[in-house]
């Protein structure tokens, strides 16, 4: 866990306290600081945000020096006051966060409004990485199923992917041979016959019944036979989906990307079908009406249900 590292890195350094932004607010004596820019009323000195970051840098890697890797300085900028510095460390960008006079370092903050911190896009993406017999990404595909089947529009800005891995020429999954063929089956329907995965995933997530659910969702069996068997169809794409896991470094199922950052829809309420849906339309620049559209904010089905809802509040991964 590169974050779990750096942010223990962080919390080492002697004298480093984590704090709620308004509490920074109510220290008063921050003392006399060298090279101030300017003052501002309440008696904080504006450091230049390049100075904080470099002194932000140096203590983290200072406590980073027996773990091999050193972080980097990719931006800092001013947010609500603060200095949001974005550093990167083992391919991470990990942002922290510094009083502008360089006294006060939180490695964390917790948004208030976390739809304006995303990345915005004119034709957002929310890759959702999964397994398929994982009971927490069973319980994804369920929200995801949810989403669609009552704002259809969206279903073009989302995209299921699978966790994995390629070894002798088979794909290999976290619970066994089962998973792995049933991730393949998904990855080539969802890739051949994508405008009948879902009719197959909202079958799927009831039962994991296969066989009924590919009659069900009139799948072409053979056209599906011949994508799992050819290894320049069904396992290019499964690869292309590695590659991917591997860039973001997703480990667990479910794990969601929008707009190329790992997001969280713990955030937005959890996992709720209004929780995604809100964070996928937060991907937008301008988003669309039907994003007004409210849906279920009850928390999803763990595992294999035939309902959406079971009453559990159960929210992990595999």
């Amino acid at each position: 866990m590169a974050k779990f590292e750096f942010i223990r890195g962080v919390l080492c350094g002697a004298g480093i306290a984590i704090i709620i932004f308004f509490s920074v607010i109510l220290v008063q004596n921050f003392g006399n600081i060298e090279n101030r820019t300017s003052e501002i009323p309440t008696g904080f000195a504006v450091l230049p945000p390049n100075d904080v970051a470099n002194k932000v840098l140096s203590l983290i890697n200072k406590n980073l020096e027996n773990h091999g890797t050193k972080a980097s300085l990719v931006k800092v900028e001013e947010i609500s006051g603060v200095y949001k510095i974005i550093t990167e460390y083992q391919g991470n960008k990990i942002p922290v966060y510094a009083t502008k006079d360089g006294k006060w370092l939180f490695p964390e903050a917790i948004s208030l409004s976390p739809c304006e911190t995303l990345v915005k896009s004119e034709n957002p993406k929310l890759e959702a990485f999964v397994v398929s017999y994982c009971p927490f990404g069973l319980q994804m595909l369920r929200i995801l199923n949810e989403i669609v089947k009552n704002i259809p529009e969206l279903e073009n800005y989302i995209e299921v992917r699978y966790i994995g891995g390629i070894s002798d020429g088979k794909v290999i999954s976290m619970h066994g041979e089962k998973e792995a063929e049933e991730n393949l089956r998904q990855i080539c329907i969802r890739e051949e016959q994508e405008d009948k995965f879902w009719a197959y995933i909202s079958c799927f997530i009831k039962d994991g019944n296969a066989s009924r659910c590919l009659n069900e969702a009139k799948i072409d069996v053979e056209k599906l036979r011949a994508c799992m068997q050819d290894e320049n169809r069904g396992l290019k794409y499964a690869e292309k989906d590695f590659e991917l896991q591997n860039n973001y470094r997703v480990s667990g199922s479910p794990t969601l990307v929008l707009n190329g950052e790992r997001v969280s829809e713990f955030e937005f309420g959890g996992r709720t079908a209004n929780a995604v849906k809100t964070l996928l339309c937060c991907g937008f620049v301008n988003p669309p009406k039907y994003c007004s559209q409210n849906l279920t904010n009850l928390k999803a089905a763990i595992g294999f249900s035939s309902s959406y809802s079971s009453g559990t509040t159960s929210s992990g991964q595999c």
